[in-house]
């Protein structure tokens, strides 16, 4: 194997994992709180896709002896910053929120109607979070700020088949505080940097020098295994495996019978056999 077709140690814990989920509130300083019912916006379907993209101007295009692009004359115009998703659920917050300007009435009956208005009022702006998990226990949370749909309303039905709303929510700069762009990233760490991941052995006739059926995610593993009162380990019969990956020959010390991982990353599985002396 080249020295360049490798990974890094921690490459599975940056993995960001399922579609996530879209809130009205989030408080990053308190990130591990079990979101509210009330607290989702909607139900999604293919996932949910968040873009940050700048615009710029090349101030020196029309410069002569100026080449395409250079640095010096780059110009950040501005931020689109949007999120793009599929809602399965129609309900009168769901279509207020796919047209944006517009009012929603309760009717003597019960009923409530939504309208469409030629005017954007400040209240038809609101903050949307995408919060999702992490492989390592954290999670990744993007803020949008001053979100506001641009995509319109358009359901989508067919036979036999959930209907579906197409929405596109974009994120504006407030007037009141014309420096800050409308979108925010966070990189939540695991709980107390305590998550753990399963460890699982399969031994017969041998007694591991660990014992716990978890370890912590990021922390190192020595597990010297024990052969019973005449039995001997079958070195052949040990395999160790990480995320479902075969690690034995890097993990395993036949000369000592431990069981050495510097960093768990995943799962980790261990399967030996101790054989009756002859």
């Amino acid at each position: 194997m080249g020295i360049f077709t490798r990974i890094s140690a921690d490459a599975f814990d940056a993995l960001q994992l399922d579609a996530g989920v879209l809130l009205s509130r989030f408080d990053p300083n308190n990130p591990y709180a079990v979101p509210a019912d009330e607290d989702i916006i909607c139900t999604t379907s293919g996932g949910i896709n968040p873009t940050c993209t700048p615009t710029y101007s090349d101030f020196g295009e029309d410069v002569d002896n100026v080449p395409t692009n250079m640095m010096e004359f780059k110009h950040l115009d501005g931020w689109e910053c949007a999120m793009a998703f599929t809602s399965i659920k129609f309900n009168a917050a769901g279509v207020q929120l796919a047209l944006g300007a517009a009012d929603a009435t309760t009717l003597t009956n019960g009923v409530t109607k939504i309208t469409p208005r030629r005017n954007v009022n400040r209240a038809d702006f609101g903050d949307i979070w995408w919060v999702g998990d992490k492989a390592d226990g954290g999670a990744a949370a993007i803020r949008l700020k001053n979100a506001l749909s641009t995509g319109g309303f358009g359901l989508q039905t067919s036979k036999n088949a959930k209907g579906t709303i197409a929405m596109t929510i974009t994120g504006h700069v407030s007037l009141y505080a014309q420096d800050d762009m409308p979108m925010e990233f966070y990189d939540i760490p695991a709980e107390n940097g305590e998550s753990t991941w399963p460890l699982i052995q399969y031994l017969t006739n041998i007694t591991p020098g660990v014992t716990a059926t978890t370890v912590l995610r990021g922390a190192s593993l020595t597990n010297t295994l024990t052969a019973a009162s005449g039995y001997t380990i079958d070195d052949d019969s040990v395999k160790v495996t990480m995320g479902g990956v075969d690690i034995t020959d890097m993990a395993y010390d036949d000369s000592t019978s431990k069981v050495i991982i510097a960093k768990v990353t995943a799962p980790v599985v261990i399967t030996a056999v101790a054989e009756a002396n002859s």
